[in-house]
Formats: C-alpha cells, sequence, structure tokens
C-alpha cells in the first residue's frame, strides 16, 4: 500500500490562468511543478508550491465557475505560513499585492499579514513569533 499524507490543497480559479501563474511566483515567490493544457495550448490546471510542503491548485474556471473579481465579492480566504512574512510582504507589494493588512504581531501568537492578489483571491501569510 502507498505511503498517504493528511493534507489539504486548496483549489483556485483564475481567468488569465497564465498571467496569475507568473505574478504567483513574482509576488509570493511560488514554483510550478506541475502544469496541464488545454487544445489551444493555454494552461488549463496547474500546481504550484510554496516552500517545501505548501501547494495550491489553479485552473482556468471555464463557464461554469468565477472568480472573485469576477463575482465582485470576497469569496474565501487562503491562510499560508511561511519563515518570512515581512519579506514576503515586501516582495508582494513590489509585484502589486492589494494590501488588506500589514505585518503585525498577532494575539495568537504569529506575526501575520493581508494581500490580494489581482483577480480578487485573498491571502494571508504569517509566522510564528517564537
Amino acid at each position: 500500500m502507498a505511503n498517504t499524507t493528511n493534507s489539504i490543497t486548496p483549489y483556485l480559479h483564475y481567468a488569465d490562468l497564465e498571467a496569475a501563474m507568473d505574478w504567483l511566483a513574482k509576488a509570493f515567490g511560488m514554483r510550478e511543478l506541475m502544469r496541464q493544457s488545454g487544445p489551444d495550448k493555454k494552461p488549463r490546471h496547474a500546481e504550484l508550491a510554496l516552500g517545501e510542503t505548501g501547494v495550491v491548485m489553479v485552473g482556468w474556471p471555464g463557464p461554469g465557475y468565477r472568480t472573485p473579481k469576477q463575482l465582485g465579492q470576497v469569496t474565501h480566504n487562503v491562510y499560508a505560513r511561511v519563515d518570512d512574512v515581512d519579506a514576503l510582504f515586501e516582495r508582494a507589494t513590489e509585484a502589486g499585492a492589494t494590501v488588506l493588512e500589514r505585518p503585525a504581531d498577532q494575539p495568537y501568537g504569529e506575526r501575520r499579514c493581508g494581500l490580494e492578489d489581482p483577480e480578487g483571491h485573498r491571502w494571508y501569510f504569517a509566522q510564528p513569533l517564537a
């Protein structure tokens, strides 16, 4: 039997998937693990890594889904832990992320910031204070 690991992987839709993948790499330091393209050679699905263990799946929404920007409302938050929240914040704001929260220490023992990507997905990044 194969070794399995319990995990949760968010799946986010982007109307311009290729641009989103480039932006996520530039802003958040994500790296592409795999990509599947459609008959038109445009990406339709991809997996991106954040650090050594974090993975997010991204896809083109097609006719059945809408991005937060297309809907005009917040649909979710993604919460990720990173090694250096301040460095990530600087990198992301330089790439054009919308600031929701500047990095600040939280009473539950983490330093956190909030950012929004160009298609309206809300990301919160945190690191332990200790």
